[in-house]
């Protein structure tokens, strides 16, 4: 079937691959460990490469597929199988409708990579694990020491880690770049969610020092005592700040 470019779909068919994919989402689920095994939440099935592996792993999948010709044609590759085709946006998908305990797993459209994590994370029914395929540039940025919102977003809500490498030769048609698979295991927040009213502030010129951009907070000479009082350098930049540095400063604000 003829992909929708406007969809950013991608198809991935290296079986391989798809097995570790659905082996990571399956692995180390405490409830399956005391005899419940979780139900998948499947984001963007496709033509169902994913969701063969997933469905020899899983008692049951829920695919959620924005592409109606797609979600129509996918039930059929899998008769006989507890499959749940769900033919709708996965960002307007209630996750606080889906019995615990539950994992998603998906290769998931590049261009609403960071909406499709935050949908996920702020769920108050948060999954077990989420395993997700998505741009390598993306993976990396999430798990590596130069922070972003999104960096920040996810380490206050979930332990990240990377998982394999998949070249962009794996897929049809090929995308611009490599992807990386990103496993999350959603835990309670580090910190309030009001610390990032503040690091939204933080990052809104991301390469200025952190004493301009929170200049809004405070007066010039009180926001450099505060950075003096907490350890943070006056020519900071947001990226240099991590989650427990941002919590400091907030409460010194208060």
């Amino acid at each position: 079937m003829k992909n929708n470019k406007s969809l950013g779909q991608h198809w991935l068919n290296n079986r391989e691959i798809l097995d570790y994919i659905a082996d990571e989402a399956s692995a180390s689920i405490s409830s399956a460990e005391q005899g419940k095994k979780p139900l998948c939440i499947e984001i963007g099935p496709g033509l169902g490469t994913l969701t063969s592996s997933l469905l020899k792993r899983f008692e049951k999948v829920i695919a959620v597929e924005f592409d109606e010709r797609l979600a129509t044609n996918l039930p059929g590759s899998f008769p006989g199988t507890n499959l749940e085709v769900v033919n709708a946006d996965f960002l307007k998908f209630d996750l606080e409708k889906i019995p615990a305990p539950y994992v998603v797993a998906g290769n998931i459209p590049y261009y609403i990579t960071s909406p499709i994590i935050e949908h996920i994370l702020m769920a108050k029914n948060q999954p077990e694990r989420a395993v997700l395929l998505m741009p390598k540039e993306v993976a990396e940025r999430i798990v590596y020491e130069k922070e972003t919102v999104l960096s920040l977003k996810c380490k206050n809500r979930a332990k990240v880690r990377l998982g394999e490498v998949v070249g962009r030769e794996e897929f049809t048609p090929p995308p611009k770049v490599d992807s990386q698979v990103l496993i999350m295991k959603p835990h309670t927040p580090e910190v309030d969610d009001a610390v990032f009213k503040m690091i939204a502030l933080a990052f809104s010129s991301p390469r200025k020092k952190l004493l301009h951009n929170l200049a809004p907070l405070k007066g010039k000479n009180e926001l450099i005592e505060i950075f003096d009082k907490v350890g943070i350098s006056r020519d900071a930049r947001p990226a240099d700040l991590h989650l427990k540095d941002y919590e400091r400063l907030f409460k010194s604000m208060l």
